[in-house]
């Protein structure tokens, strides 16, 4: 019996320590488990063949060919999968990432040709350490806190600016290495007058596809993917007697890797830029993790989704790829063919490393102008149309601030758009909850109905016959309010006896604080009494601390307003000869 009890004590011990482990292996990596195998795999072919002409395409897009792409894509989905915090995102070289990284690589090889390469991929591994810096200081609720006119705009002058950036390949040239998105406007007219008729058919031909393909075959096969192989085959078929630009060259096997490479001038630009690439990035991410919690009724860990980013995008910079986030559509169709959990992003980039390593030859013959047509249709698809169509409707502000978004995201910068806009949003959201919250400030004299009384409180205030005021606050009090406080106190600073009742206040900030320790020692000064009624909780610790509470006495001090006016009522009564009851 002894040794049974010992036994089972050692078992338990052993499953014990055994569910601590898969507990603490569950938290490194990204809650893999094999109990829906089948749909993890067939998520991760499924978005293997999705991902594959997209990370092509955003290769090229990039200018530093389509190799980045998939080693991009390669790098950062399995890391991302393998380490971050939502089972379901499939994370890939998108389109705001991909619009950054393009400008960065004109901005360094205009400075710096023999180094302008290895210096983006640095700023690419900035950005991978940035983002795992971001989800150890836990800052990942905060990153996804922007308005949605703020988004929509954001995200909108994004698709504009891959669209713009797609115009020269689209047309049959090479795509602009110089002046990057406004050079491309100013040579619109000239590329307008030699663009090849063939390979603008063959776009076309690619985006229609992409666009018309009926939902019954987009169930069976990716639009994307049907588009590349059509465009392909119709390139060596009915366009074979013109000369049509292709990939070319990919090198197969293992990927040319880069280590940081810094220069003096360079360093603090670069650095700023890691750090823009990681917030976008990070951005992305998160709200790509917000569709996929809303469609699998689950919840990310922000944190570890950053950490997961980072590293993935850390090591996509040493192996020469091009950077990733969260990839929307790949996200959508992982959960819609029933993968559940990271598997399916590990085994989808398996599947193209092995592109890589033995299809690499296939993939030279695509078509410029098939991977030109597909990414101007993901352009096309980031607009926010349902927004842009209803933005009017919601308010003008939203609209103004959606279209200011946009238009500095396209003609100025993507982090000034994106600050500028959040910083006008917030502002116009202090104002309109500083006037909600100032509705819960009155200044009163007697028995007011905007002010909730009992009938003994509205008896009290009548009986002190204006020589007691109720100074009522209401809500959470924010710096908004503080001008509020000021401009009621006003009313009441020359009374007698002021009650403050601070009863229904949950909340207040310093600013609010100090506006009404302001009030107090003016009605002081104007030979008041003040009383502080209902200051409780957190209310109460920073009056304490900021030593308000010191300012009156502390028989002047009560736990409700109507202990507060009848000290003040009796007293008034005593003074003037009033039957107070």
């Amino acid at each position: 019996m002894h040794l049974d009890g010992l036994f089972l004590v050692g078992e338990s011990r052993k499953y014990c320590f055994s569910f601590k482990g898969s507990q603490i292996i569950m938290q490194i990596f990204n809650r893999i488990h094999f109990r829906n195998l089948r749909g993890d795999i067939f998520g991760g072919v499924t978005n293997a063949v999705v991902s594959l002409p997209i990370a092509l395409s955003f290769g090229v897009a990039s200018g530093l060919g389509a190799v980045s792409g998939l080693y991009g894509s390669i790098c950062v989905g399995f890391f991302a999968s393998l380490f971050g915090g939502t089972p379901t995102q499939i994370s890939e070289p998108t389109g705001p990432t991909t619009v950054v990284m393009a400008a960065l690589v004109t901005a360094m090889m205009a400075t710096n040709p023999d180094k302008g390469v290895a210096m983006a991929f640095t700023v690419v591994m900035l950005s991978g350490v940035f983002q795992i810096i971001f989800g150890l200081l836990r800052l990942g609720k905060y990153i996804i806190l922007m308005p949605y006119s703020v988004v929509s705009g954001f995200m909108s002058g994004i698709g504009v600016i891959l669209m713009i950036l797609q115009i020269p390949p689209f047309l049959g040239h090479e795509a602009a290495a110089k002046g990057g998105l406004m050079g491309t406007l100013q040579k619109l007219p000239q590329l307008l007058v030699t663009l090849k008729p063939a390979e603008v058919a063959l776009s076309l031909i690619t985006m229609a596809i992409i666009f018309l393909m009926p939902k019954q075959i987009k169930r069976y096969c990716p639009p994307q993917l049907a588009a590349l192989v059509v465009g392909t085959l119709i390139s060596f078929t009915l366009l074979h007697s013109f000369d049509l630009r292709r990939i070319d060259d990919i090198p197969s096997g293992l990927p040319t890797f880069y280590l940081p490479t810094f220069t003096p001038t360079e360093t603090a630009k670069m650095i700023i830029d890691g750090a823009m690439l990681g917030m976008l990035g990070s951005i992305d991410a998160l709200l790509t993790s917000v569709i996929a919690d809303s469609m699998t009724r689950t919840e990310t860990r922000e944190n570890q989704e950053l950490i997961g980013q980072g590293v993935g995008n850390l090591v996509a910079g040493l192996c020469g790829g091009i950077p990733g986030s969260g990839a929307t559509m790949g996200t959508v169709i992982n959960v819609q063919v029933g993968a559940r959990t990271a598997l399916a992003g590990l085994i989808r980039s398996v599947l193209m490393l092995v592109v890589v390593l033995w299809l690499a030859d296939w993939a030279e013959n695509i078509p410029m102008a098939v991977l030109a047509g597909i990414a101007f249709s993901v352009g096309i698809e980031m607009l926010d149309w349902q927004f842009l169509k209803r933005a009017h409707k919601v308010s003008w502000k939203s609209t103004l601030i959606m279209y200011g978004v946009l238009l500095m995201t396209v003609f100025m910068d993507l982090m000034v758009a994106a600050g500028v806009g959040m910083f006008i949003a917030n502002l116009l959201t202090i104002e309109q909850l500083s006037n909600e919250q100032a509705q819960g400030i009155k200044a009163i004299n007697d028995a007011d109905d905007t002010v909730p009384l009992n009938l003994e409180e509205k008896e009290l205030l009548n009986l002190a016959n204006g020589r007691v005021s109720l100074f009522y606050l209401s809500g959470a009090m924010l710096f908004g309010v503080a001008k509020t406080i000021a401009r009621e106190h006003l009313s009441v600073r020359e009374c007698e006896t002021l009650v403050v009742d601070l009863s229904h206040v949950p909340y207040m900030d310093e600013t609010a604080a100090l506006a009404l320790e302001a009030a107090i020692l003016d009605s002081q000064e104007h030979g008041s009494k003040v009383f502080i009624a209902g200051a409780t909780g957190r209310v109460k610790d920073l009056l304490d601390r900021l030593g308000v509470l010191k300012l009156v006495p502390p028989e002047h001090l009560f736990p409700d307003r109507i202990h507060a006016l009848k000290r003040a009522v009796v007293l008034k009564g005593g003074e003037l000869g009033l039957q107070t009851g």
